[in-house]
């Protein structure tokens, strides 16, 4: 039976990445270059799309970019001076090739491609309006909504036409639109999903993460600002603000687990505010031990930052190997609690008879906690004390970020002494959002309205919930069950 899946390690994932080009010979080699090094954000499909000043190209697959994009006959197809790509992983929509981005359309103005990372919280009520209007979807992805929106604007201009379908959606997205004129990025008035600019030469980029930029020797230039369009086309490149400013709320995970440690955003090196993060972890939340033991590899940068600040020495007491394929045989239930081995493995040598300090970036469902403290312990550590480099996650995220329901998070249905038992660690401990806030270098976390998009920790949300609010007004109505 196939079982295993590169998302079963119980963590948080990332909707997607995306990479844009404008001005570059290959500008397709280029973008499969970025995608590349956003892979980590979405592993499940790729796409790319071009444009040589005539026509559209494009090629999606299934799977990693690396095997699908990595030929000589696949670049050539893609011809121009321009391009699009997307790394997808589904929080809407099914896992098929008609959802696999960037998406297209040729309207009555040209054609259009987009690429979208994050989630339009108010999809589904605008796709039933459009739907009553005549609109016939392709896909069941929520970015489909746009493309439609722009389609039925009464405005004239293609880009008048894109801001008024801006203006009808909620929620979250960062995207890099490619048209016969030229290229489109943008991020939503909050900011929550990232989204940078670059320089290669005479050419312009935009990413999700600046280690795009780097991957392919580009110079970082700036981050499209909460709220703005960027225009490059042949006329050179200008900026558009066209919402009402409103105080950005940038999503706080990615600097906890989303991002690459090597990768700049908002100004902040991840890297940097992870260690941060496992500083003040041991300020908040000390224990005697002999070793501080990340879980690697999201856990290493927090737990480098715990062992700093306690004086507890770092030692890898999990080896993970990088190999692991997408799937494997697991014949039955006598070995499928081995599978957690086949990406991580303790070093026994090390670590037995010790007392370890385990740190990783969260807890969502627990069963992978569950499994690596009960290996630590087969392998002879005398206590294991769990140590999270953030906040209990107690509510979903409906920004872009594929979390389970609230009934399935651990931190939503127990307390901390509960979740502790649970994994059957001799403690357990969380990250104050308090502490979070201090490592990225605010001094307190204004409750009013908050400098970060916190809402998987503390609830709360920075937009309307439109589809959500419709789904459980919906629920309050069907009849209760009843029983004889």
């Amino acid at each position: 039976m196939l079982t295993t899946h590169p998302y079963d390690d119980d963590k948080l994932r990332e909707e997607c990445g995306i990479f844009g080009i404008w001005g570059a010979e290959t500008a397709a080699a280029v973008v499969t270059l970025g995608l590349h090094a956003l892979q980590h954000r979405g592993q499940e499909a790729a796409g790319i799309t071009s444009f040589d000043g005539e026509a559209f190209h494009s090629h999606r697959a299934m799977g990693h970019v690396a095997g699908n994009f990595d030929k000589d006959n696949v670049i050539r197809a893609l011809a121009g001076r321009a391009a699009i790509g997307h790394v997808r992983y589904s929080t809407t929509g099914e896992t098929a090739m008609r959802n696999v981005q960037p998406l297209f359309a040729e309207f009555s103005t040209g054609g259009f491609a987009v690429a979208h990372n994050g989630n339009i919280s108010n999809a589904m009520r605008l796709r039933r309006e459009l739907n009553a209007r005549g609109s016939i979807f392709q896909s069941t992805s929520d970015t489909e909504v746009i493309i439609h929106l722009v389609a039925t604007s009464s405005y004239r201009g293609l880009l008048d036409r894109f801001i008024d379908a801006l203006k009808q959606v909620e929620g979250a997205y960062s995207l890099v639109c490619l048209t016969d004129e030229g290229l489109i990025a943008c991020r939503d008035p909050l900011g929550i999903r990232p989204l940078v600019m670059g320089r290669l030469g005479d050419a312009y980029i935009f990413a999700s993460e600046t280690v795009a930029l780097d991957i392919v020797g580009a110079t970082y230039m700036r981050t499209v600002e909460p709220g703005e369009l960027v225009i490059v086309s042949e006329q050179g490149v200008r900026s558009l603000r066209p919402f009402a400013p409103e105080r950005p709320r940038p999503c706080i995970f990615e600097h906890v687990y989303f991002s690459r440690p090597d990768s700049i955003v908002d100004g902040s090196s991840v890297y940097s505010v992870r260690k941060a993060i496992g500083a003040e972890l041991a300020r908040e939340n000390p224990v005697d031990a002999d070793y501080v033991v990340p879980v690697p590899d999201s856990g290493v940068p927090a737990a480098i930052g715990y062992a700093q600040e306690s004086g507890i020495p770092f030692e890898l007491g999990i080896i993970r190997s990088h190999y692991v394929g997408r799937t494997f045989i697991q014949p039955g239930d006598q070995v499928r609690h081995l599978g957690v081995k086949l990406k991580h493995n303790a070093n026994s040598a090390l670590i037995a008879g010790k007392k370890l300090v385990l740190i990783d970036d969260s807890i969502v469902r627990g069963t992978t906690s569950l499994k690596i403290v009960q290996m630590l312990r087969e392998a002879g550590a005398r206590e294991v004390h769990m140590r999270i480099a953030s906040p209990p996650t107690r509510h979903s995220c409906f920004y872009g970020v594929d979390t389970p329901e609230r009934k399935k998070l651990l931190a939503a249905q127990m307390s901390v002494a509960e979740m502790n038992q649970y994994i059957k660690a001799d403690s357990l401990a969380f990250l104050s959002i308090e502490g979070l806030y201090r490592a990225l270098g605010e001094a307190v976390r204004d409750e009013a309205e908050p400098q970060y998009c916190d809402a998987c920790f503390t609830g709360a949300y920075p937009t309307r919930l439109t589809d959500q609010d419709d789904q459980e007004q919906k629920d309050q109505l069907l009849p209760s069950a009843s029983y004889a």
